[in-house]
């Protein structure tokens, strides 16, 4: 049997308001100082497709609505829960109170590999993605429960923002599930 590609309108998927009623990923993003606009609309996309507590948009990181958020984000920003917060430390801080671990993903000593990221059913967890050239600052890395690395064995030191975004969040999703 051969395979057919799905029409849009075979697709099952949720109305917005069946999205806000349904129960969420325990997992947060963290965007701290993203500056590309594709970017922050690609999370929210991720965000929406993976049931996705909640988005914190944080120092330089803009919110919606803006025409190039809303470009990539195709009204991912009207499902998902989004709050933007001045400062990202301020924000992890408050967070920890709530008992939530706080995973910055960046490259440092003592990363822990994503594959071996072993997670808690029950508990729930806020992801730091950092600015594109400057990563996740040193003062929320110093801050975080774990800092997780995406090992890559190629000759470039990073991925797009969006991409690491898609990656570790598909990675913890399936380990929650």
């Amino acid at each position: 049997m051969k395979n057919r590609k799905l029409k849009n309108s075979e697709l099952t998927r949720k109305s917005q308001t069946e999205f806000k009623a349904s129960e969420k990923t325990p997992i947060i993003i963290i965007l701290d100082n993203i500056r590309s606009l594709n970017n922050i609309g690609s999370v929210f996309r991720i965000a929406d497709a993976f049931l996705i507590d909640k988005v914190y948009l944080c120092g330089i990181t803009a919110t919606p609505p803006h025409k190039d958020i809303q470009k990539t984000a195709l009204g991912a920003t009207d499902s998902v829960a989004w709050e933007y917060s001045k400062n990202t430390l301020e924000l992890i801080q408050s967070l920890k109170t709530e008992d939530i671990s706080i995973l910055s993903i960046e490259q440092a000593e003592n990363a822990t590999e994503l594959q071996k990221v072993v997670l808690e059913k029950g508990k729930k967890y806020a992801i730091v993605f950092g600015n594109e050239v400057k990563g996740v600052s040193q003062e929320v890395v110093s801050e975080s429960d774990i800092v997780v690395e995406i090992p890559q064995y190629g000759t470039k030191h990073s991925l797009n923002i969006s991409v690491s975004a898609g990656v570790v969040v598909w990675d913890l999703f399936c380990k929650l599930k």
